[in-house]
């Protein structure tokens, strides 16, 4: 049968109607086998809280820390910081506790209409100050941090303004330029009367959060996932994966207003690392302070901070041990793919060791 002026086989286009139609009958049958679905691979305890915010120490399964200084994993508060945890087989934390490493995460926990006036000095002076401060008496010393994505830029001021109590600094997929060309986000965040918009809201629903960063991407994460996902219905394994990483996407808190404010216009709107007008809680946040070892780890890949608006920290730290590494994968990947497991907490212990 001749495919006609478009090129499409009616055969082939039935063939695949009928193959569609049998995955989703698959799926009604998977749906039903698959259990509800969690984030969080690893036992972690409380050791220490302030409000809503706490921290965790994972517990290892089995591994010995080493002598060394507690890492302290500093989350974005725009989704749940266990994404550096998802589930056994992709868990930052898991890999990093194998080899030895002590690691802590900061849970922000979900503001409400009590926490709209929690600033960036909140977070950062007292939050991370808070749990830095209870991990320093515990351990004898300075910490080792590591900042993901916006809590990366939290860990830089925090390390600018307090350097005495960071031993080594890591960053990952963490903004330092926003203002590069290619950010896609920066582009529609620096026209947002944010005045208005929090004085209207309070605190930023996270729905509407979630549906920005969908928009960067409508046609792949609005619709080309959905349909890909019908490939996994003959498959409980990988259905469950999809839906556990769909969880943690919608698992997302409001966000405090004032400290949106804030970090919108000094970083997004004022570009406030590179021009110099960091400012928490009153106090200059210069990133020559930051005299510690660094290490900045961008995505190759990433939509949501470009490699450029990571790079530019090397010019601003006042390091004189900087390292800068990029590995293939998006703003997401790096955390969950296969090669980021076999890559990503390796390359950090190993330089955390030299240091």
């Amino acid at each position: 049968m001749s495919p006609g002026p478009l090129q499409f086989d009616p055969l082939d286009l039935a063939r695949e109607a009928w193959e569609f139609q049998k995955h989703l009958a698959d799926g009604v049958r998977v749906l039903g086998e698959v259990a509800d679905v969690d984030y969080g691979a690893t036992e972690r305890e409380v050791v220490w809280r302030d409000g809503k915010t706490v921290l965790y120490r994972f517990v290892g399964e089995g591994t010995t820390a080493t002598k060394g200084p507690p890492l302290l994993i500093v989350y974005a508060l725009v989704n749940r910081p266990y994404m550096v945890d998802l589930q056994h087989d992709r868990s930052l934390v898991k890999g990093l506790l194998a080899l030895g490493q002590d690691v802590y995460v900061i849970d922000w926990g979900y503001p409400d209409r009590s926490d709209r006036y929690l600033t960036l000095d909140d977070y950062i002076n007292r939050f991370i100050d808070g749990a830095v401060d209870h991990l320093v008496e515990a351990s004898g010393g300075p910490i080792n941090l590591l900042g993901v994505c916006q809590g990366g830029s939290f860990s830089l001021c925090y390390s600018a303004l307090h350097p005495e109590k960071v031993r080594n600094l890591v960053t990952m997929v963490t903004p330092v330029d926003f203002q590069t060309p290619d950010n896609m986000l920066s582009g529609w965040v620096r026209e947002l009367d944010v005045d208005l918009f929090v004085d209207a809201l309070g605190n930023v629903p996270a729905d509407l959060m979630n549906a920005s960063y969908l928009m960067l991407k409508p046609f792949r994460l609005n619709l080309q996932k959905y349909v890909g996902m019908v490939d996994t219905f003959g498959n409980p394994k990988a259905l469950e994966d999809f839906l556990r990483m769909e969880k943690w996407i919608f698992d997302s808190p409001d966000q405090a207003g004032e400290a949106f404010r804030d970090f919108i216009k000094q970083f997004y709107q004022g570009n406030a690392f590179v021009n110099g007008t960091a400012s928490i809680g009153g106090q200059k946040v210069d990133l020559g302070f930051v005299d510690m070892p660094v290490l900045n780890i961008y995505a190759e890949q990433d939509h949501l901070v470009p490699p450029a608006a990571s790079r530019a920290l090397a010019s601003l730290v006042g390091s004189d041990d900087y390292t800068e590494l990029g590995f293939k994968g998006g703003h997401i990947g790096i955390y969950v793919s296969s090669r980021a497991q076999r890559e990503v907490p390796a390359t950090i212990h190993r330089w955390l060791a030299e240091r």
